[in-house]
């Protein structure tokens, strides 16, 4: 299997590992924070369905401009603004995996010359379209880590509540 075609299929995945990474979780656990300034679950799934907003529109620029500028985005400004603390994970979800099935679906198809094409971001500099997904599907990785520590803190912080009481 190339690099490509297990990094496509590494991306496809995740939303299914942030569904499973979520699977259960209710209540208190959806908004509960690990301190100031981190994010929720809640939140969490917010931000990766947006996320995958802001992706589709950079991979098709990259697919058809030459050297696109890709604009970043503030991130802490999403979440207070577009109030990801209210969001409902549900929605998030399914947008991220309605949106990551059309991303995959584009990029699947292209030649592999195509993954040579390059924008330039406003932060990172000049970016192929390999690049683009590599940091993508890291992104849904790293943020699955961050659901289950989030989950594990939780389960402490109950434990450790039950205790005293």
């Amino acid at each position: 299997m190339s690099e490509l075609t297990d990094l496509l299929e590494r991306f496809r995945r995740g939303p299914e590992m942030v569904a499973v990474a979520t699977t259960g979780v209710a209540g208190s656990e959806m908004d509960f924070v690990t301190a100031p300034g981190k994010w929720s679950i809640r939140q969490i799934v917010a931000h990766l369905a947006d996320d995958e907003i802001v992706a589709a529109t950079r991979f098709r620029r990259v697919i058809a401009e030459e050297r696109p500028a890709l604009e970043s985005f503030d991130q802490d400004a999403w979440a207070a603004n577009l109030d990801y603390a209210r969001r409902k994970p549900s929605q998030s979800l399914e947008t991220l995996r309605r949106i990551r099935a059309e991303n995959h679906d584009l990029l699947k198809e292209l030649p592999e010359s195509a993954f040579e094409r390059e924008g330039v971001h406003s932060e990172r500099g000049p970016m192929t379209l390999a690049d683009l997904l590599r940091m993508y599907t890291a992104h849904d990785e790293a943020h699955v880590l961050q659901l289950r520590a989030n989950r594990a803190a939780f389960k402490q912080f109950k434990a450790q509540q039950a205790a005293h009481t």
